[in-house]
Parts: C-alpha cells; sequence; structure tokens
C-alpha cells in the first residue's frame, strides 16, 4: 500500500520482483535504498530507492557481482542527497543501537557528499546533537558511548595512513581529563585534506607526554581539544610551557580567545573547515 507517494516494502518487492529479505540486505550491505521509517517503523520507499533496486536488477542480469551492481546503480543519476535525512537516518539507527544501519547511512554519507561536507554537514552537527541530547537525559550514557564507538570507528577507518607523506606535521590531543575526542579525530581529517601529516596522541594526554612527542616530532603545529575550559585550566601550567616548543592551537567547545590567549596558543574558531583552513595558510 502506498504513503504519501512511497512504497512499502511488500509493494516494492511485489513491483520489482525483489524478495523483502534481499531488499533488506542490498539496504544493510551497500546502502542500495535509503527508506524513510513510520514511527511505527515501517520502511517507506521513494522512487529513486525503485530506480536503484531496478538499475542493480539489471545490472546483476548483466553479470556484475551483487557489490559491482551496487556500486553502478549508486553511482547513476539520483536525487540530489539531503542532509537533514542522512543526520536523522544516523541518529535513528545508533539510538535503537543498530549497527548495520549506521554504517548503511554513513557508508552514503561518504559516498554521496565529499569529505568537508560530510563531516560539517553529517557528523559535526550530529555529534554536537547528540552531546546536547545526552544533556538534557534524552540519550543515555549507553546510547551515547555506542553512538560514538560507531561513528569514531568510521572517523579511524578514514583516518588510516593520515601520518604518510612528506606534508607538515600537526600533533592531535586531547588535555588530562578529556575523553571526547571525536571533533578532534575530525579536524585531523580535515589538516590531512590540506596536505598535512598527523601524529595523533588522543584523549587525556599528560602534557609531559605531549612535550616528549613534540621534542621527537618537532611538529609545525599542535592541537588540542576539550569540551570543557576547566580541562585547559587544569593543564594550564604544562600547556604554556609546550608554547615554547611549537606553534599550539587550541579548540573545541571548552575553548575561547580569552583562553587561548593566557595559554600562549591561537584559537581555533568553532568552524572546523574555516580553522583548517587558517591554520594552513588560507589553502583550500
Amino acid at each position: 500500500m502506498a504513503e504519501g507517494g512511497r512504497l512499502r516494502i511488500g509493494e516494492l518487492s511485489r513491483r520489482i520482483g525483489v524478495s523483502p529479505e534481499l531488499l533488506r540486505a542490498w539496504e544493510t550491505r551497500y546502502g542500495l535504498v535509503d527508506p524513510e521509517r513510520t514511527p511505527g517503523g515501517l520502511r517507506l520507499y521513494s522512487k529513486e530507492d525503485e530506480r536503484r533496486v531496478r538499475e542493480m536488477r539489471r545490472q546483476i542480469a548483466a553479470g556484475l557481482s551483487a557489490a559491482e551492481a551496487a556500486r553502478v546503480a549508486l553511482r547513476a543519476p539520483a536525487a540530489p542527497v539531503s542532509v537533514e535525512r542522512l543526520r536523522s537516518h544516523l541518529d535513528r539507527a545508533l539510538t535503537a543501537l543498530d549497527e548495520p544501519a549506521a554504517q548503511a547511512t554513513l557508508d552514503r554519507t561518504f559516498e554521496s557528499l565529499d569529505l568537508e561536507a560530510a563531516l560539517a554537514q553529517v557528523i559535526l552537527p550530529f555529534l554536537h546533537d547528540l552531546g546536547e541530547r545526552w544533556a538534557a537525559a534524552e540519550r543515555s550514557v549507553g546510547q551515547e558511548h555506542f553512538a560514538s564507538n560507531v561513528v569514531g570507528g568510521r572517523l579511524r577507518t578514514l583516518a588510516r595512513g593520515w601520518g604518510d607523506g612528506d606534508g607538515q606535521r600537526a600533533l592531535l590531543a586531547c588535555p588530562p581529563g578529556e575523553q571526547h575526542e571525536l571533533g578532534l579525530l575530525c579536524f585531523g581529517l580535515l589538516l590531512r585534506k590540506r596536505g598535512w601529516r598527523i601524529a595523533y596522541l588522543g584523549a587525556e594526554t599528560p602534557t609531559s607526554d605531549l612535550a616528549t612527542a613534540i621534542a621527537e616530532l618537532s611538529p609545525e603545529l599542535v592541537v588540542l581539544g576539550a569540551m570543557g575550559a576547566q580541562r585547559f585550566l587544569d593543564a594550564a601550567d604544562g600547556i604554556r610551557a609546550l608554547n615554547v616548543q611549537a606553534r599550539l592551537a587550541i579548540g573545541g567547545a571548552g575553548a575561547s580567545k580569552a583562553l587561548a590567549r593566557s595559554l600562549g596558543a591561537e584559537f581555533l574558531a568553532d568552524n572546523l573547515v574555516a580553522a583548517a583552513r587558517a591554520v594552513s595558510g588560507g589553502a583550500s
């Protein structure tokens, strides 16, 4: 039965001759379709979903494997991607602890958008909303941890090999006590896109270890990220000592221009794309 011009899975199955089980498998494995979900959990498929399934069937009939056919179907002309829908689907999947659906949405996000757009328009806004909903008790600790692990896993996959090359080196870390590192991971990916080599120390890094890493690596830039200003303040003496060794910048929700000035550091704008451009000398 059609609803608002969209098809339920049974009707789409009958129209195209693909079983509901296979439709769900193609959604999970390849992100082939992007159904809306009703409050009751029903999948509703668009004309674009129908077109992709038909194209996949044609390619399989022509002799391609399912994975190859899906790539062809996804490359074919499609309706413009909606970043709002991507964020909504990602939130819904992660709130439901549905990793396959979340991975399919992440696949579509990074296939449909370039890296900057995917991070700036989908991933970072999602993480911001997740933090606000957790603070308002609209998401449990378990849901927040699950979402962070799934999204963080994808970001780390994208970061593989980001220390290679011969570009300028950036050393990234969170100060002692700071566990939230996904924003910093995103910033590292944005720097990498501009040719930087990334050395990533991650969460809760002692300033003494940062000093050792700076001495060993001689990075052109050191970036510290934290969600709360107190993390910077608690490590202020150690952070100030770092700016003698290297160019230092701070960012994240806990950073401010005044705090950066007091630490002898540069302030990274809330817009991480703009911040990456700024520390790279305006390079696109």
